[in-house]
Parts: structure tokens; sequence; C-alpha cells
């Protein structure tokens, strides 16, 4: 793990969104495409709007959620929506959105589905995460009803989660599609998280699903 600490959260996400930059644009010079996975929540809007202005090829570029609640893509808590509202727009407005929600169904029953479509894309050329007080990062709760399936070496692309500190079924991209990405952001804000994260090293990854992550990532913190 390496861990970077910034003045404020504005130097972080500029800092974040050139090293994005770069990491896409060194992809689409190399593969000519490239795929971007990213978190919902308050967080990263400012990422994606700074991403938003980045002179790149962006139709070349896929872009996922890490991970999705099970709700109406009009929803105000769809991560696809923030993305839509967020990212998808001036420069990048050409990228490719990968679904992450099909309506008239649950997520178990979608899981396979949606994956097989993701799974051209491995290894994800930049994956950003956040975390919660919780220690939870993209789905992966502790005491998630599928987080060991989740945790496991030989894990599907999505899996399906319900867990305690999750109102809504979610659809998650597994532990081995984040940590096997060729570049890995974690980002966190605030002295609890930062606690939290020191807490998590010394926990395994069911107590602790940021744990699996840790390793290949590196952790972008401002107070």
């Amino acid at each position: 793990m390496e861990f970077r600490e910034y003045p404020d959260p504005e130097a972080l996400f500029l800092s974040l969104a050139n090293q994005i930059a770069g990491e896409l644009g060194q992809a689409l010079r190399g593969a000519g495409q490239a795929s971007l996975a990213v978190p919902g929540g308050s967080t990263p809007g400012p990422l994606f709007d700074l991403l938003s202005g980045v002179d790149l090829d962006w139709v070349q570029v896929a872009v996922l959620p890490t991970d999705e609640r099970w709700v109406p893509d009009s929803d105000p808590r769809s991560n696809g929506r923030l993305i839509r509202s967020r990212l998808l727009r001036g420069a990048a407005s050409g990228a490719r959105l990968m679904p992450m929600h099909v309506a008239g169904t649950d997520p178990e029953t979608a899981a396979d589905r949606l994956g097989a479509a993701i799974a051209p894309l491995l290894p994800l050329t930049t994956v950003v995460l956040g975390m919660g007080e919780d220690m939870h990062t993209a789905s992966l709760f502790p005491g998630g009803d599928h987080l060991a399936q989740a945790l496991a070496p030989d894990a599907p692309v999505l899996v399906a989660m319900r867990a305690p500190g999750a109102p809504e079924p979610r659809l998650t991209l597994s532990a081995r599609v984040l940590k096997g990405a060729m570049n890995l952001h974690l980002v966190i804000l605030g002295p609890a998280k930062r606690t939290a994260l020191e807490h998590a090293q010394g926990l395994t990854a069911d107590l602790a699903p940021v744990r699996a992550v840790l390793d290949n990532a590196t952790v972008h913190w401002a107070e």
C-alpha cells in the first residue's frame, strides 16, 4: 500500500484527476481502449467534474460503477445516475457507461449476465474506491450475505450483496476484479476514515473488507 497525504480535498482531487488522466491516456495509446471504474456517493463528485474536462479519446473508454444500489436509474441514490450527470458530460460525454442495473429483476438474477459484459474489459485500467467508517469498500460490506463469495480468489466478476449496513440490495465488483486493476486508488477524507483505515490493516478481510484491496492500492487522504 502507498499512502499519500494532501493539504486539502481540492489538492487531492486535482492530483488524482491528473494521475487518472495519465493512466487512461497510456492505455489508450497502447491498447486503443481503456476502462475506468468509479464509486458512488457524495465524495467523488469533484473528481468527476475534473475528469469530465480532460481531453481524452473518451469514445474508447468504458466507464462503470464499482458497485450499484438496486434502484431505478432515475433514483437519486443510483451510482449510474451520478456518473451520467457528473462525469459523462463535456469532454467525457462520449464515454461508454457499462450498466450495472436491470429493471424488473434482482441483483442475484442479473449478476452473471451483467458480469459477462464486463469480463472482456479485465483487467480494468483504473479503479477508484471509497471506504466507509465500517471499513466496507464498493459494496463489500462486513456481514454481507455473499461476502465470502465476493472475497474468494475465484469470485465471479459481479456479486449480489445484501447487508445490514446497506438499505438496498447491491451489485458489486468482486475483490478479485478490484485488486486486479492495473491502477487502484482508494480515496478517504477526514480523521475518522483514516482511523478506520489504520484499524483495518490489523484485521482480516471478512471483518474489514477494504483489507482485501489495500496491498494493491494507492491511498489518497486529506483532512
